[in-house]
């Protein structure tokens, strides 16, 4: 890679030196990519910079925010008008930002991903995914809302790692029963427990395992990800992001728990 223009945003940042940082860039050309450049960069904002190196860890150079049109250029060159990558410095333009308990949501968002996803993987469905969860993050939303928003995201993720939720069948392929109890394992499935439906709340509390009544799984094969549905998929998802981070906590979801407690 050398002197390649680049669209992204910004998922993670570290210091490096006193006037540089090491950026971890969600870029719509390669995925994920690490590397070191000028301080100051922001996040939730399209950006538009220049990668060189051929390891791992990038030079990253002109980084400004991207024109409203460059996070579409696939779209521009299609219909038949190439610009020139490598053209003058882009001005920076309006865009609104993400403000109050949204931002919680959108950090956690990009943790996910930047602990998630594999280095230097072009993947840009999800990339597409993840600017339309930005927008949405940009608005005003209901508590509701704010979470329909996130667990959708997280499917596209789930989908693009290679995890497949299966909730019509059990993990022996047995139709998932209305009146069952199952308990959710991220390499098994849905496994059936031998417990009274009554009991399944208990087993779940005094365990910590992930239970789920049959009726509830039924529900949510059937509508899907939706405000009925959305406590049971918080709950699936919440145990699956877990065991893909190896059980490790997620910063993220420390920082709005704590911003909970002092409201």
């Amino acid at each position: 890679m050398r002197n390649e223009a680049l669209v992204g945003y910004l998922l993670h940042q570290r210091p490096y030196q006193e006037k540089r940082a090491l950026y971890y860039l969600f870029s719509q050309q390669h995925g994920v990519i690490h590397g070191v450049g000028k301080k100051g960069a922001p996040l939730f904002m399209p950006l538009q910079l220049f990668a060189t190196g051929k390891r791992d860890l990038k030079t990253f150079s002109q980084i400004n925010i991207a024109s409203q049109d460059t996070t579409q250029a696939d779209s521009v060159q299609k219909d038949g008008v190439q610009k020139d990558s490598k053209s003058a410095v882009l001005e920076a333009v309006p865009y609104a930002n993400i403000s109050g308990q949204h931002q919680y949501a959108a950090l956690y968002i990009n943790e996910i991903l930047w602990r998630l996803l594999p280095t230097e993987d072009p993947i840009p469905v999800l990339w597409q995914h993840y600017q339309i969860s930005l927008q949405q993050l940009k608005q005003p939303l209901s508590n509701s809302e704010l979470r329909l928003c996130l667990r959708q995201f997280e499917q596209y993720l789930f989908t693009e790692l290679g995890f497949t939720l299966t909730l019509t069948h059990d993990n022996v392929e047995d139709p998932i029963e209305y009146d069952c109890t199952y308990r959710f394992l991220p390499d098994v499935g849905l496994l059936p427990v031998l417990v009274h439906n009554e009991e399944s709340e208990h087993l779940a509390s005094e365990s910590g395992q992930t239970v789920f009544k049959g009726a509830d799984i039924i529900e949510m094969a059937r509508l899907g990800i939706t405000e009925q549905t959305l406590s049971h998929w918080s709950k699936l998802h919440r145990h699956l992001i877990d065991h893909l981070l190896d059980y490790q906590p997620l910063q993220s979801r420390l920082l709005w728990q704590q911003q909970q407690r002092y409201q």
